[in-house]
């Protein structure tokens, strides 16, 4: 392959992208902060209860090794 093909094919690929990003329905700003905040939410929920379910399980470790 020569370098005049590789630039034909790059400025193909990059046309083609530029239509495609184009058909894209972005989310407004508000759908995303709302969509953020319920996977903070979440990702704080989850941890709490494995953090509590992590302790727990050590401390009944420990009561049967010791």
């Amino acid at each position: 392959m020569d370098l005049k093909n590789i630039i034909d094919k790059t400025k193909q690929f990059l046309t083609e992208v530029k239509v495609e990003l184009k058909k894209i329905s972005w989310p407004l700003r508000k759908e995303t902060v709302a969509s953020t905040s319920v996977v903070l939410v979440l990702v704080i929920i989850i941890s709490a209860f494995l953090g509590l379910v992590d302790m727990s399980l050590s401390r009944i470790v420990k009561i049967i090794l010791s």
